[in-house]
């Protein structure tokens, strides 16, 4: 079944108005100020929070 009218720009605007992508929040990490998202392991040192350190593994390359 076809529309019955033509869904007009503004109302067609207005629906699509919280489709926008938002951007990646990013904290730095207090132990070496590499960017990492908050509440995860930092990608660079293994910090999480004082308590914990996750080891990481450094690849070799040949």
């Amino acid at each position: 079944m076809l529309p019955a009218k033509k869904t007009s720009k503004a109302r067609k605007r207005k629906r699509r108005s919280h489709h926008s992508l938002s951007p990646v929040n990013l904290a730095n990490c207090p132990n070496c100020g590499y960017s990492r998202l908050p509440h995860a392991a930092c990608e660079n040192c293994g910090y999480v929070n004082p308590r914990v350190r996750l080891e990481i593994e450094e690849e070799e390359e040949s």
